[in-house]
């Protein structure tokens, strides 16, 4: 990517999830762990966004999470996990480069924040 960050001023994308094939919880019955939690995630600084994700035909439930950088992401101080409540820690996760980022919300919300999207094809 060359967007004119160095390496660790680069956003980032963690995507995780838990399977719940042997969990008592489901996708709906942790609806009230989110409901509890958003106002904890929305404060934090460096995250620009997150978005829980479930998938009822698989079981898998979990979140994707977009960062200003690895830095922001590395020291910020997160809110409670539904590890506990789900009685395992998460089955997958996974961090990725954001090289391109589209959509008029987050647009909006990286300029305001003076980050900019980087150019489709770009490295």
């Amino acid at each position: 990517m060359n967007t004119g960050e160095s390496a660790g001023q680069r956003m980032r994308a963690m995507i995780a999830w838990w399977d719940l094939t042997d969990a008592a919880e489901t996708a709906g019955t942790l609806q009230d762990f989110v409901a509890a939690e958003e106002k904890h995630w929305a404060e934090i600084p460096g995250l620009l966004l997150k978005v829980w994700i479930s998938d009822p035909d698989t079981r898998r439930w979990g979140a994707v999470l977009l960062w200003e950088s690895q830095e922001a992401a590395r020291d910020a101080v997160l809110p409670g996990s539904p590890a506990v409540r789900i009685g395992h820690p998460v089955d997958f996760r996974a961090w990725f480069d954001v090289v391109a980022t589209t959509g008029p919300g987050l647009a909006e919300h990286l300029s305001a924040s003076g980050r900019r999207p980087a150019p489709p094809g770009t490295e």
